[in-house]
């Protein structure tokens, strides 16, 4: 009999163009061989070019997809990624509360790609209040963390800083992404019980960025299910990521991750 695999669970928005959001999560789950559960958030008119408009799931419909999986399902590790108001985030801390023994990924979602918001103002202070506390790691990138710290992260001394004292603030992991420093590097910065750890990659030249957070934090989700420690599921994770943006695809002007597929390029 074939042993069953682990389950991760994302929470987030659904992006029809499946470039990020749950479909590029469960994406990424299934390249790792991890049984992927979704619980929407949202459904996100767009491509990687533009938003055209958000629909959002009743908080009450939210919760009710979060307890039938978390009563049905083992469920190893979940992330969170577009959460879209207060509302929704308080639906979500009431539930997971309940569960603090499942490693918890946090991607504080803001702002598309594109550039159009994709938070309500008013959910940074429940982000930091309510659902940070219960996260085994948080994953902003800079203009993320210049939200919740407070002030511009923009080299790498003060990306230390900034991380040391998110981390402090909410007592969980913080990785800090740095890759919109510019240079010929990426450097990302994971600080855990004040320890940090930068993790570098050569700066791919592509137009095909829609996504990479989802993606990163969804294979961080995905290792630490299948049983890794927090450095290694980041390394893992970042290392998947470099290898899809070298094997990104497009269409016409449109540039999309090849997430884990097998679509010939």
């Amino acid at each position: 009999m074939t042993s069953s695999p682990p389950v991760a669970l994302t929470i987030a928005g659904s992006d029809c163009s499946a470039g990020a959001g749950l479909q590029a999560d469960l994406k990424t789950f299934q390249h790792f061989g991890v049984f992927g559960l979704t619980a929407a958030t949202c459904v996100v008119a767009e491509t990687p070019k533009v938003v055209r408009s958000v629909h959002s799931v009743p908080p009450a419909i939210l919760q009710d997809q979060l307890r039938v999986l978390l009563e049905a399902y083992p469920v190893a590790a979940i992330k969170t990624g577009m959460l879209f108001s207060k509302a929704h985030i308080v639906a979500v801390t009431e539930i997971l509360q309940e569960y603090p023994g499942i490693p918890l990924v946090i991607d504080p979602v803001m702002i598309a790609s594109t550039g159009d918001p994709l938070l309500e103002e008013n959910a940074v202070a429940a982000y930091k209040e309510r659902l940070f506390p219960l996260a085994t790691v948080i994953t902003p990138n800079l203009d993320e963390a210049e939200v919740l710290w407070g002030a511009a992260a923009r080299d790498e001394a003060t990306i230390e800083r900034a991380a040391r004292e998110l981390s402090a603030r909410h007592g969980c992991a913080v990785l800090l992404k740095g890759g919109h420093l510019g240079g010929p590097e990426c450097a990302d910065l994971l600080v855990d019980r004040d320890l940090p750890a930068w993790f570098r990659s050569p700066r791919i030249d592509t137009a095909a960025s829609h996504g990479t957070g989802c993606t990163l934090s969804a294979a961080i989700a995905a290792h630490l299910a299948r049983g890794k420690d927090l450095h290694e599921a980041v390394a893992a994770a970042k290392d998947y990521l470099n290898r899809t943006l070298v094997e990104s695809l497009a269409w016409g002007d449109i540039a999309m991750l090849n997430q884990g597929t097998t679509l010939a390029r």
